[in-house]
């Protein structure tokens, strides 16, 4: 699998952000490791295997970063308010530095420059996905969020502030009016959020989302696996199996 480090200073977060590239054309992905991991755990925990037919296919290419979980939704000793505004900063780096980036390589690469970018995560990195999906769909046409909590009070508990709404897809789509012009993105572009219902899952905040999506009209596919589904990277595999060829229009 050909596969790229790559080590980039993001003036958004003030720091180097690093991350790797796999594959060598193919839609771009975006992949938002679990809960304080890191880029490189798309590859150490196996999710890179179970997806390289796509990948050394040329079909899909895969960028893999790190998120500042630790200094935001899992530091519960720090401050609310600053945790949010960095969080914040790290979705603009998402939007303004690595979109740019993803769709400059995946133009070279692929000879297009109007290519999206599907966005994909399990657990935490699920809240992100959806997040980042449902708050640029002109950046990202595709997203797969499996077994992920769609409310900011999982980082933030009782606090809340205007960052933090921004960031809690059940709230902000419980107020997202009927007429956006993003309604038509969403119901043009294909998105999956899957949970289980087995062991460890939380699918509560997910059928919340699928109650919004249905009364605004939005066809994003929400799908609720069985109550042996566990919470758990061997059914994330089977599910990323399972859904990638939606993704890819295959």
């Amino acid at each position: 699998m050909d596969k790229q480090y790559f080590r980039n200073y993001s003036y958004k977060l003030n720091r180097d952000m690093e991350g790797c590239i796999y594959g060598y054309a193919g839609h771009p992905m975006l992949f938002i490791p679990c809960q304080d991991g890191r880029y490189y755990d798309f590859e150490s925990f196996h999710m890179a295997e179970v997806l390289s037919p796509w990948i050394d296919s040329g079909k899909l290419m895969v960028i893999s970063i790190d998120t500042i979980d630790r200094e935001t939704w899992s530091d519960e000793h720090g401050d609310p308010g600053h945790r949010s505004w960095l969080h914040e900063c790290w979705m603009e780096y998402i939007f303004y530095e690595m979109a740019p980036f993803i769709q400059g390589i995946a133009g070279q690469r692929n000879g297009n420059n109007d290519t999206g970018i599907i966005v994909m995560g399990c657990s935490l990195g699920a809240t992100h996905a959806v997040n980042i999906y449902l708050r640029r769909p002109d950046i990202f046409d595709g997203m797969m969020a499996l077994s992920g909590i769609y409310t900011g009070s999982y980082g933030f508990g009782g606090y809340s502030d205007e960052r933090v709404y921004n960031n809690s897809p059940v709230d902000y789509m419980r107020n997202f009016p009927a007429d956006h012009p993003y309604i038509e993105l969403y119901n043009k572009n294909r998105a999956v959020i899957c949970v289980g219902q087995g062991a460890w899952e939380q699918p509560d905040t997910t059928r919340e989302l699928a109650e919004e999506f249905k009364a605004k009209g939005i066809n994003i596919w929400v799908d609720f696996w069985g109550y042996d589904v566990n919470h758990d990277w061997p059914w994330w595999f089977r599910q990323a199996e399972y859904f990638m060829p939606y993704l890819l229009n295959e």
